[in-house]
């Protein structure tokens, strides 16, 4: 298990670090004298950001493996080297699955699903290369672990996706005893732009049927415990000092996570009761 307790001077790739959870994380490790690259798609925030906090900017498509992979020769270039990337770019429109059109799906499925993968096949062997501690922190959402949201089917489909994703990679790294660690991050409640993501999505394929919706609006939900995106940098490199693989941000959840759990345990034990010749299946 890999940990890392201090960043300073260590290299570190945020994507989707222009705002919201990627910029708390990029503005924690600024903090803390990491060299910091931060990669967005929407180039006028980007250019923002990265003066504010002093980080070096580069814009990424990480749906496209080509955008990804030049983000990561510039970083090579400048730094000669990478020990942390946070992939965590994601867009979080809603709709039925069955009002979703196939266009909906690729473009929902290219940015989330994909922008992690591009991430880490592209970053894996770099973080590999130098033989330091190093460590990939993929981002996921509560809706990693429970489905049951109504509109964001599609959302939750990409971030159970990232978590298993995730989950395989830190085992196959612990086996081959790598410096290398993988972590997903399962935010809850927290304020960002993700609400408004359509606007990042392509002119030409913003035909389907998505919609997008401010959830902080909604008066129920509104009473949830909201975090500020450094708070989330806190927790973040907090988990990373203990080596951990498993990132909550809201602990007070946990009892949706339980209640499907104990259904699945449920279905174990259903599989597992003898039956007798009468009894339906």
């Amino acid at each position: 298990m890999s940990a890392i307790a201090d960043v300073s001077g260590l290299v570190a790739v945020v994507t989707g670090g222009a705002s919201g959870i990627g910029k708390g994380i990029a503005q924690r490790l600024v903090e803390r004298g990491a060299h910091v690259v931060i990669a967005d798609v929407e180039q006028d925030p980007l250019s923002a950001a990265a003066t504010e906090m002093g980080a070096l900017g580069v814009r990424t498509d990480v749906s496209d493996a080509a955008s990804v992979q030049a983000l990561a020769d510039q970083v090579v270039d400048r730094f000669r080297k990478v020990h942390l990337v946070f992939n965590n770019a994601g867009v979080g429109p809603e709709s039925s699955i069955a009002d979703m059109t196939l266009a909906d799906w690729k473009w929902i499925l290219d940015v989330n699903l994909y922008g992690v993968i591009h991430g880490v096949h592209t970053f894996l062997p770099l973080l590999k290369k130098h033989g330091e501690p190093a460590y990939i922190v993929n981002t996921s959402s509560m809706g990693g672990f429970v489905a049951d949201m109504p509109g964001l089917g599609a959302y939750a489909t990409t971030k159970f996706a990232i978590t298993a994703l995730t989950e395989a990679l830190a085992c196959e790294l612990e086996r081959e005893g790598s410096t290398v660690g993988a972590a997903v991050l399962a935010p809850g409640t927290v304020r960002s732009n993700i609400a408004n993501s359509l606007r990042t999505r392509p002119a030409e394929a913003n035909s389907g049927s998505f919609v997008q919706n401010d959830i902080s609006r909604n008066e129920e939900l509104a009473k949830l415990r909201w975090l500020d995106p450094t708070a989330v940098g806190d927790i973040v490199l907090a988990a990373l000092a203990r080596g951990e693989t498993h990132i909550v941000t809201h602990p007070e959840w946990y009892p949706m996570v339980a209640e499907r759990n104990t259904a699945i345990e449920a279905a174990f034990n259903r599989a597992a009761a003898p039956t007798s010749p009468t009894t339906p299946v």
